[in-house]
């Protein structure tokens, strides 16, 4: 048999994509949990069309490019994993597949220069926001650039706020129940910086002390979910270097693809001198609404009249991380507000790391189909835990005329602490 793609040049994190491959029965009930097959309505853009174009590619049975169309579309969301009865573990497979492909493709020219401006500047926090100081300039001639550099300025602000630095240490109020780590993260501190001393000063007031390692860096899910494994390393590495598991009792993070990207880091390192100590950091990580239900939190004085909050499920969240309780737990402690159910709650909005600039169209469908479910829900807010999430509703939200607010689950709780 001839092949493309030596199964023996799996490597080490072989065993865990075979076994993704062995495990699917090809039953479909991750066809309807799949946003691109709903999209698009084709087996090929389904999670189990998808395992078979892989494992003809690995077996050299299928050529690559005939395979990479189809697996490019994907957002990679874990949507299928959920709905799996198989327990197929997807995204082992789907990472280090993408991770194999980036070494051998070539790409046409403008998808280089597009990957190599996400890839060398969202991940550095300077980098990112000087050139999205250059976009908003940009944008008067966004008529005049391609598809896709017109889509990274569509997703900028139009002002951009003011940078907030953090402490090294921020202590606890009162008795000091814990001490943890936080991952500040990167385009977040940029777009967001308010969510970062929301939750420094939400954990105080529960007693938790807070580090901020100054050497830490992306956590380098942007770059893994891409196939830019090299770069994921890199950056992971310098992490691990930089927190010291040791003197905390967690790490702590407030964005769902960064959780995500953090847990897989067993993955990224198999095989590795660094994969013991990967494993370590993982088992550390913690999303901050899990944290929070562990902990058991103040409750926050009553809102001054009632609030409906729709709340979203960011997909690298319940999907990935399982977490779907936690953060419905401490918005439920708030008194006068009530949570309201999204219609399709489970499916992808389309941001996905670098989804909605790299395929603006499927990222546009689903944005807009995400954007009317939660306007149905009549909600005078929407809540959720992922800056990615935020940008892109925000921005389908604004197609349609609407200005309903959104903030991220730590900032509405922060606020009804302050009273706001």
């Amino acid at each position: 048999m001839r092949h493309e793609i030596p199964v023996e040049s799996l490597g080490p994190q072989g065993h865990a994509m075979a076994e993704a491959v062995e495990s699917c029965v090809h039953c479909g009930f991750c066809l309807p949990a799949c946003p691109t097959y709903l999209a698009l309505g084709e087996e090929m853009d389904s999670p189990r069309g998808r395992i078979l174009l892989m494992k003809g590619a690995l077996e050299g049975e299928l050529p690559l490019d005939q395979v990479l169309p189809h697996v490019d579309r994907c957002l990679g969301c874990l949507g299928c994993v959920t709905a799996c009865p198989s327990g197929v573990q997807y995204g082992e497979l789907l990472t280090p597949f993408r991770a194999m492909s980036e070494r051998t493709r070539q790409r046409p020219p403008m998808d280089r220069v597009t990957r190599l401006m996400t890839t060398q500047t969202l991940p550095y926090p300077q980098r990112f926001r000087v050139a999205s100081a250059m976009g908003r300039i940009a944008k008067p001639f966004r008529r005049f650039l391609p598809e896709s550099m017109g889509t990274m300025l569509d997703l900028l602000p139009d002002t951009m706020p003011a940078a907030q630095p953090l402490p090294v240490i921020h202590y606890a109020q009162g008795e000091r129940k814990a001490r943890v780590a936080l991952l500040s993260g990167c385009v977040q501190q940029v777009l967001s910086p308010q969510i970062n001393w929301a939750t420094l000063r939400v954990l105080a007031r529960n007693g938790v002390e807070v580090i901020v390692p100054p050497a830490q860096n992306c956590c380098g899910a942007l770059s893994m979910h891409v196939g830019e494994s090299a770069q994921a390393q890199s950056l992971a590495r310098r992490n691990l270097d930089a927190f010291d598991l040791q003197s905390v009792d967690a790490i702590i993070t407030n964005a769902a693809g960064c959780g995500s990207g953090m847990h897989e880091y067993p993955l990224l390192f198999a095989g590795t001198p660094d994969e013991a100590r990967a494993r370590r950091f993982a088992e550390k990580v913690q999303d901050i609404s899990v944290f929070l239900a562990n902990l058991g939190i103040e409750t926050p004085r009553p809102l001054p009249e009632p609030l409906t909050v729709a709340y979203h499920d960011a997909c690298h969240l319940a999907h990935a991380q399982g977490v779907r309780e936690a953060p419905r737990q401490i918005l439920s402690a708030i008194p006068n507000l009530k949570i309201v159910p999204i219609p399709e709650g489970e499916i992808c909005c389309g941001s996905a790391g670098t989804y909605n600039i790299e395929h603006p169209d499927i990222a546009h469908q689903l944005g807009e189909r995400k954007a009317n479910a939660i306007l149905r829900t009549g909600a005078d807010l929407i809540v959720t835990g992922n800056i990615g999430c935020m940008t892109q509703i925000s921005n389908h939200l604004g197609h349609q005329g609407s200005s309903l607010p959104i903030l991220h689950t730590i900032e509405l709780l922060d606020q009804a602490y302050r009273g706001e």
